[in-house]
């Protein structure tokens, strides 16, 4: 059989530990029992241990009670996980058993736990897209992918936010059982085998300004007041009384973006609010959000999310 330990913590995602585990537990209706999997889930805390949605769990195995050695070891995520305190008992337990397990990870902000027990030191992992860049200053000797769904560096699987444990538990029973399985277990629970996109797809490329007064500011809403014409860095120079250097300068030291870049992501974003919020014709939505044609707009619609214009509207159209 195939071990699969998950570790629970105060405070745990109920769904970054429910979701992989019914994966699991649904691919052993579809394999011999030589081969299913065995689940534990894992504690140092006594029972009950109060998810972040105040469902109480409870642990098989307190950490000190079960081998350390794992086919798969997965942490899971907790809302408030990227501003705790290291567990110094959890994170020396994590040194010992990482190295034993066949493969281990984490779901969502879990990658929170590896990265304090130094686990994720020079690896390619990935979390939360909201975490994403808290992660990679956290622990810079990390590889951050934040664009990514799920992410396998040797024996380090992990994942994106909450349903992304899903993904990695369904690409986990394709390693060891096949495609066919992890298809099998996909439509038993009503989900795809594989989405389309990366996680930008549900992240605003934009952020708002500190300081509203700031021309970092004023150029974000100029740009969002013309976003259907041509927005040059001369015209954007010329709307804060710039020369197009000095603004440029000072524009990506303040924003942390290039001006040209801003202007792509507002495009973009304003494509996505059309798409997902009315009716409008690809063409029209191009037009209106300065893309020129609906080719272009489809071209910057891949590069940066992975998806065409016409699957991001079928998967976030707003009802109604």
């Amino acid at each position: 059989m195939i071990s699969v330990a998950i570790v629970l913590f105060p405070g745990v995602q109920a769904l970054d530990v429910a979701g992989p585990l019914d994966v699991f537990a649904e691919a052993n209706r579809f394999v011999p029992a030589q081969q299913a999997y065995r689940i534990v889930t894992l504690s140092s805390a006594p029972y009950p241990i109060n998810a972040s949605n105040g469902m109480p769990l409870g642990a098989q195995f307190s950490l000190g009670d079960v081998p350390q050695a794992f086919d798969i070891l997965l942490l899971p995520g907790g809302p408030n996980l990227p501003d705790e305190a290291v567990q110094p008992e959890l994170s020396a337990w994590l040194r010992k058993a990482a190295p034993l397990a066949g493969r281990y990870g984490s779901i969502c902000t879990g990658a929170f736990l590896l990265g304090r027990a130094g686990l994720l030191d020079g690896k390619r992992a990935t979390t939360h897209w909201s975490d994403a860049e808290r992660l990679a200053r956290q622990f810079p000797l990390a590889l951050v992918e934040p664009d990514r769904i799920h992410v396998r560096d040797g024996n380090l699987v992990t994942s994106a936010g909450v349903t992304a444990g899903i993904d990695l538990a369904l690409a986990l029973v394709s390693e060891d059982h096949g495609p066919e399985v992890a298809l099998a277990v996909a439509k038993r629970l009503l989900v795809v085998i594989q989405r389309q996109g990366g996680q930008s797809q549900f992240s605003p490329y934009m952020t708002a300004s500190a300081e509203d007064t700031s021309p970092v500011a004023r150029i974000q809403r100029y740009v969002l007041e013309h976003i259907g014409e041509a927005l040059p860095v001369e015209r954007l120079a010329e709307a804060v009384a710039m020369t197009p250097r000095t603004f440029a300068r000072v524009f990506t030291r303040d924003a942390k973006v290039a001006p040209a870049e801003f202007v792509q992501r507002a495009r973009l974003d304003a494509a996505r609010h059309l798409l997902e919020g009315s009716t409008l014709a690809l063409k029209t939505i191009a037009w209106r959000c300065g893309f020129g044609s609906p080719s272009r707009m489809r071209l910057v619609f891949v590069q940066r999310l992975g998806l065409t214009p016409t699957h991001y509207r079928e998967s976030f159209r707003k009802p109604g």
